[in-house]
């Protein structure tokens, strides 16, 4: 069995972030990247485009992680 190599945990921890993110926006209107990195800076959009491209990334790779 092979293991997931570094690319593949940072896309994977990426999304868990991007997903927490998005529960508390939905639950409680509170966006916490934004209130860590400041309402449509430079650092918070650049979290949500790594949040976006490592979906990306994963949704290509997803059958290849399901083997492993």
């Amino acid at each position: 069995m092979n293991k997931l190599n570094t690319i593949d945990w940072v896309a994977l921890v990426l999304l868990v972030v991007g997903g927490l993110n998005w529960a508390l926006v939905g639950l409680f209107g509170f966006d916490l990247v934004a209130a860590i990195f400041g309402d449509a800076s430079i650092l918070s959009r650049i979290i949500y485009t790594l949040v976006g491209l490592s979906a990306i990334y994963v949704l290509v790779i997803i059958g290849s992680l399901a083997k492993k």
